[in-house]
């Protein structure tokens, strides 16, 4: 998960900001500050991930939030403004991007995107140079209870799987079995080289995917090799792509 934060001394702005946060699954909003002074004490007792910050605050602006941080502890940072004349100061202080007000949806869903690879490319770095990495293990077999008997389902045999409710729903040929975990839990745990989240109520095996049709809205569908059709929503669609291109 993501951890974010937003800054804001305007109540209607932060609440435009996590309204269009509440359609990302991997997101977890960490705090919310109406004025600099109290940002800056949050951002440093609580450290997040990604700050989405306004610039012009009265008192402390964003800038100088940014700037008080130390470097090692400065998250990455979306800009909120009405002016976009700061850009030289804002991209020293990691700022990846930043939204004209009122925020187009559009131009947020880029702005996340931005986020979420320079992320993952600090994420891929910090596991390259750490010496104490350890190589993760990944979830091979699901237990399944029918019954009074438990069956164990090999991950390499599950095309993909649905959410229903609070429980997943494995898809094995024409066969399937209700997990009693969520489909959150699941994507934690299973192996991000063969299993990619494209939906939130879906995950597919990649060498399951036969073809990916684009739609008009930046969603798009899946046919998996067995003809089965899957939804995939444009907050997972890059991830997608960088997954199945990794594999080809």
């Amino acid at each position: 998960m993501i951890r974010v934060c937003v800054v804001d001394d305007e109540p209607l702005a932060r609440r435009g900001v996590l309204s269009l946060l509440a359609a990302f699954d991997d997101l977890q909003v960490v705090g919310e500050y109406e004025d600099g002074s109290a940002a800056l004490a949050g951002l440093q007792a609580q450290p997040p991930d990604l700050v989405f910050m306004d610039v012009q605050m009265p008192g402390m602006n964003g800038l100088d939030v940014l700037a008080a941080l130390p470097p090692q502890q400065r998250p990455l940072a979306i800009l909120l403004t009405a002016h976009d004349s700061f850009a030289v100061r804002a991209f020293a202080l990691n700022a990846v991007d930043y939204l004209l007000k009122p925020v187009d949806d559009a131009r947020f869903a880029e702005a996340m995107t931005r986020a979420r690879q320079l992320l993952r490319l600090r994420d891929l770095d910090m596991t390259r140079t750490s010496p104490a990495a350890t190589p993760t293990r990944h979830l091979e077999k699901f237990s399944v209870r029918i019954g009074h008997r438990t069956l164990f389902i090999r991950a390499a045999s599950v095309a993909w799987i649905c959410a229903d409710g609070d429980y997943a729903v494995l898809h094995v040929g024409e066969r399937t079995y209700i997990v009693r975990e969520s489909l959150h839990q699941l994507a934690a745990q299973l192996d991000p080289a063969r299993f990619v989240r494209v939906h939130r109520s879906s995950i597919v095996r990649l060498d399951q995917v036969a073809e990916l049709q684009p739609l008009t809205n930046r969603d798009a569908v899946l046919r998996l090799h067995d003809g089965t059709p899957v939804r995939v929503s444009r907050t997972y669609i890059d991830a997608l792509l960088s997954a199945l291109h990794a594999g080809g």
